[in-house]
């Protein structure tokens, strides 16, 4: 089998501002619009507002963004408004990471990865 993309699909319970919050603090890139949703970049994915949601979102979710500075961009999320549930920070795993959340409490983590971490050694060389 192939998978030829991929997009983690949202049913905000506020569709308005998720869609403000995605798109103007977040600064997100629209793929597409249609009639109840819209699709935006998300790196090597998708991430689809859709239809609106009735229940809160789950604490075992979280949209994990991989940036390249992440002192940089909390900077420049904190001039659009976003709020940080918790600073940046090394974790125990290697990662610089960052977390937010969106309007209906998607936990959005901010990664930055060091160049010394396993993550960015090639797996293909001994």
């Amino acid at each position: 089998m192939e998978f030829l993309t991929s997009r983690v699909i949202i049913h905000p319970r506020d569709p308005e501002r998720s869609m403000a919050f995605y798109r103007d603090v977040l600064g997100l890139a629209i793929f597409r619009e249609f009639p109840g949703g819209t699709v935006f970049f998300l790196g090597g994915g998708q991430l689809e507002l859709s239809s609106k949601g009735s229940e809160p979102a789950s604490p075992d979710l979280a949209l994990w963004l991989q940036v390249r500075d992440l002192a940089g961009a909390v900077a420049e999320l904190r001039e659009r408004g976003a709020e940080f549930t918790r600073e940046p920070r090394l974790e125990p795993w290697g990662l610089h990471e960052a977390w937010l959340a969106d309007p209906d409490g998607v936990r959005i983590v901010l990664v930055q990865v060091p160049p010394d971490h396993p993550m960015r050694r090639d797996s293909r060389t001994p």
